[in-house]
């Protein structure tokens, strides 16, 4: 049966009113569990506020030991990346015996859009410095047609200088409006990786399973040994053909320049990464990675949709009815954290980038539906992967206003017989001292951020430097303002039926 239901985005795009009927169902379920649970928590904390205690009591309990869990793997994780760091990867490559590593191509897409060269110079200039053959590395400088002519004039700019560094370098072009697509940085990618093919790898008759596709963020500057770890753990893991490989991103580009807020949030994904990394049955490709050209070619890269770089990894799972996997790399890219030109536009950027990213929701319909119709995959692992991205979604949206203030609630709505009890008296000592205890794995990403910092630029009064401790007391308040509520906008757009737009992150350099 041909696999129609892989290219789904919305429940319009299906034939069947029964079809339609069921995703747009599952369109609602995260909002319907987000919004459930935190209206639930005011009804029980008014009518059942000794219920509502006892939940919060065992709820934070469970978050202490969750977050005691994944510190334990962001400091697992962080101790093998610093190991990776310092391997030499074209020796290993060398000592290996199965394949000759040299046959192995890099293709390197670079979606642009209205970026200067301030902020695409230096990712080629990483490129340049990367110790894998440049004989065998491809970039494609991927320009939007819609972005008018500065942005090819920049691209034409860097191709003047970085032109004859590398096997090719190649300026494409997306048209815009074309049919079927969304506009955004999954389209860019897959019309770019269509004109490599065209102009360059069949030319050059490369096969495609020795070509490595990195699908990178304009301002993603990779570590000089990025491509020879990625190429080593291409021909050493157990199948490279069923697999796309994570780095870990590491936003270090304007780390020094960036407001507190949103080095707290970009250091926070960081941290998320790094412990999917050490999970990696539930690791799932995200933002910049790389994949097999060859699976790029197959399943066909998606150029409608906004959360491109978590569907390919689901379109891939489903295509490849469940054999299909993300292999950790364990080494860092370094990206640009969220800043504009002034404070109040980077905390509305930062706010539209977060709600971007959980968008990520939209799998969830995707993923349910693509369950139901493909039969060859295990029930347990569907069970499996259905539960990891429901409570995923669900905590991102509901666990920072749970554990900040729902300790308060049956205190503030709870009746009169229950503000008189032992228990009331106690909650919120008790939820206090669990969150004070639970502080550890704040400690852990304090100290974890100081020790990814770049080197202080010149002039960089001690104060800032201080701050990169301090500004971790801002965590609560990132969490909800710029966790909870793009998240819920994000579940709820969907719950309408209001599909999100890609929207280009601005970047500033100062």
């Amino acid at each position: 049966m041909e696999k129609t239901y892989i290219e789904i985005t919305k429940a319009s795009d299906l034939k069947s009113s029964r079809d339609r009927a069921l995703f747009r169902f599952f369109e609602t379920v995260p909002a319907l569990l987000s919004w459930g649970t935190l209206v639930l928590a005011f009804v029980l904390s008014w009518l059942a506020p000794v219920v509502a205690a006892l939940f919060i009591i065992v709820f934070d309990l469970f978050w202490l030991l969750r977050i005691s869990f994944l510190s334990f793997h962001q400091m697992a994780s962080f101790s093998q990346m610093k190991k990776n760091l310092k391997t030499n990867w074209i020796e290993k490559l060398e000592q290996l015996q199965s394949r000759d590593w040299r046959d192995v191509y890099h293709l390197i897409i670079l979606p642009m859009y209205k970026e200067g060269t301030e902020i695409v110079e230096p990712s080629l200039a990483s490129l340049a410095k990367a110790d894998y053959p440049k004989d065998k590395m491809i970039v494609v400088l991927a320009v939007e047609e819609r972005a008018g002519d500065v942005a090819l004039k920049v691209a034409k700019a860097i191709e003047k200088e970085f032109g004859n560094i590398f096997l090719r370098l190649l300026i494409s072009v997306h048209p815009k409006n074309i049919p079927g697509e969304i506009a955004g940085k999954g389209s860019n990618t897959a019309w770019a990786a269509k004109q490599a093919k065209e102009l360059i790898i069949d030319k050059l008759s490369i096969p495609y399973e020795n070509i490595i596709v990195s699908g990178f963020d304009i301002d993603t500057r990779p570590y000089p040994q990025y491509f020879s770890c990625l190429t080593w753990h291409y021909l050493t893991c157990k199948n490279p053909l069923r697999s796309s490989y994570q780095p870990i991103p590491i936003y270090n580009n304007n780390i020094w320049e960036a407001p507190a807020f949103s080095r707290v949030i970009s250091s926070s994904g960081t941290f998320w990464q790094m412990m999917q990394q050490e999970r990696k049955e539930q690791l799932v490709t995200y933002s910049s990675h790389s994949m097999p050209f060859k699976i790029f070619e197959e399943v066909g890269y998606p150029a409608n949709i906004v959360s491109d770089d978590s569907r390919i990894f689901w379109k891939s799972y489903l295509y490849y009815d469940g054999d299909y996997r993300v292999v950790p790399l364990h080494y860092p890219i370094s990206m640009d954290a969220v800043m504009a030109k002034t404070f109040f536009k980077t905390a509305v950027n930062q706010y539209k980038q977060q709600r971007r990213w959980a968008w990520g929701c939209v799998e969830i319909p995707y993923l349910f539906f693509g369950f139901i119709r493909n039969k060859k995959i295990p029930l347990r692992e569907k069970f499996r992967h259905s539960y990891v991205m429901l409570d995923g979604f669900w905590s991102w949206a509901t666990s920072a206003l749970l554990i900040f203030f729902l300790g308060w609630l049956p205190l503030m709505l709870g009746s009169q017989s229950f503000q008189v009890t032992l228990l009331s008296y106690n909650l919120p000592r008790l939820t206090s001292n669990i969150m004070t205890v639970a502080m550890i794995g704040m400690l852990v990403s304090a100290i974890t951020s100081f020790l990814l910092l770049p080197p202080k630029p010149k002039g960089t009064s001690f104060w800032t430097s201080f701050s990169m401790l301090l500004q971790w007391f801002l965590l609560p308040v990132t969490l909800i303002v710029f966790g909870t509520f793009p998240a819920l906008d994000a579940q709820m757009r969907l719950f309408l039926g209001k599909h999100l737009g890609f929207w280009v992150t601005e970047k500033v350099r100062k």
